[in-house]
């Protein structure tokens, strides 16, 4: 993955905003099922790739039922997903899997080592972004490239989480969409 920055599109707007970005992948967040239809043939049509958060999108289960529906249906770039029963399916209809963890805690972290070395996902998603230290732990922990994102609002934060390992930051804040499209 090239992109240092990954949009994360919660909205229409963003996703509006994002077509017309010189970014090739977005993450799509916070949409309903029936806007799928409509925004995968924009994506298309502007020949950018989508990973779909099956969490977030308003309507669908996030089980492996929803992911076959949506592999079938939609044939995304990537899943984005807190389920393993997700990870596991969109790898064996090979889509790009990344699993998201949230690292709140020490006993976090070694649950989500634990999950991970079960789903073998193509990538993570670490959740609180804005600490170094932690992405530094993972990348030690886990041979997984690592997206992070989360309180990340600085160009400073964003060059010192890649530093650190991760190899995107995903994010909603369209000045640092602006910073890193150049």
């Amino acid at each position: 993955m090239d992109q240092k920055i990954l949009p994360v599109l919660p909205s229409m707007k963003e996703f509006e905003d994002f077509l017309k970005s010189p970014f090739e992948i977005g993450v799509l967040m916070e949409m309903h099922v029936a806007q799928l239809k409509n925004v995968h043939m924009m994506a298309e049509a502007h020949k950018k790739k989508i990973l779909f958060h099956v969490d977030l999108i308003n309507g669908l289960k996030n089980d492996e039922y929803a992911t076959e529906y949506l592999c079938q249906e939609f044939n995304p770039y990537g899943l984005i997903s807190t389920k393993s029963s997700v990870i596991l399916k969109a790898k064996q209809k090979g889509v790009l899997a990344v699993q998201r963890i949230f690292l709140i805690d020490s006993h976090a972290l070694e649950k989500s080592i634990k999950l991970l070395k079960k789903t073998k996902p193509d990538y993570i998603e670490v959740l609180p972004g804005v600490m170094p230290f932690l992405i530094k732990e993972v990348k030690k922990l886990v041979d997984i490239p690592i997206f992070t994102g989360g309180f990340i609002k600085t160009p400073e934060e964003v060059k010192n989480v890649l530093e650190a390992g991760a190899i995107t930051v995903t994010t909603s804040n369209k000045e640092l969409w602006q910073t890193f499209s150049k």
